[in-house]
């Protein structure tokens, strides 16, 4: 018995400078009152876990999906070809000195050029469709 009163002293000076602290519950997610700094951490786990693939999103990095060199080289010299097509036909139909006032046909197009107040009206009528585009080009 004076083993157990013994033992019974000496823990109760050892734990005497020991003190409880109260318990306070602070969420961690910053949807319930969490730190704010929280938030990255938490999503880029709920991503790494997401395998739901939406079927109707775009791919990020179909910008960098280059087609065939060959088929791009051969659009590209169509393209240089019809732009000088373009300019020969252009530089033929009104000549050096640019756009005059009047009513031009080329192809199916119909190009009324007008001076207005404004600047140069450019009209262009596609023949076949009935659509219109006026350009108005302002003086400075």
């Amino acid at each position: 018995m004076k083993k157990l009163i013994g033992l019974t002293c000496f823990l109760t000076v050892l734990t005497w400078g020991l003190h409880a602290q109260t318990l306070v519950y602070k969420p961690k997610n910053p949807s319930f009152g969490g730190n704010t700094f929280n938030y990255s951490w938490l999503l880029s786990g709920a991503q790494a876990q997401d395998t739901y693939k939406d079927p109707d999103a775009e791919d990020p990095f179909a910008a960098f999906n280059f087609g065939d060199p060959l088929t791009d080289f051969t659009e590209n010299l169509n393209r240089q070809l019809l732009s000088r097509i373009s300019q020969e036909l252009f530089t033929s139909q009104f000549g050096d000195a640019g756009l005059t006032e009047g009513t031009y046909t080329l192809g199916g197009f119909q190009v009324e050029v007008k001076n207005t107040t404004e600047g140069v009206a450019i009209t262009i009528l596609d023949t076949t469709t009935g659509g219109q585009t006026q350009v108005v080009v302002p003086f400075f």
